[in-house]
């Protein structure tokens, strides 16, 4: 039993951290996602706007997510961390 108690453990504190990047640059129109919520693979977290076209910011493999970096109407650049998502 204890032996497993680590186990446990060891898996909670190495748990990947997936950063969500912004593809291009322009701003976030809205936010569809909510922090604590379990995304399935290809869920949009946010989606943001450049050069009039909304473009959905997936979460590509899913898992839960844990932060949000940008809040709605802020201007984002190419490359940017938006949101960390946990396996």
């Amino acid at each position: 039993m204890h032996t497993h108690h680590n186990t446990t453990q060891t898996r909670e504190t190495t748990l990947a951290q997936l950063e969500v990047k912004a593809e291009v640059t322009g701003s976030v129109w809205k936010i569809v996602a909510q922090v604590g919520q379990r995304l399935s693979p290809g869920e949009p977290v946010m989606i943001l706007e450049s050069m009039k076209m909304e473009i959905p910011v997936i979460a590509e493999d899913g898992g839960m997510l844990a932060e949000l970096r940008v809040a709605e109407g802020a201007p984002v650049a190419e490359g940017q961390v938006l949101a960390v998502v946990h396996e």
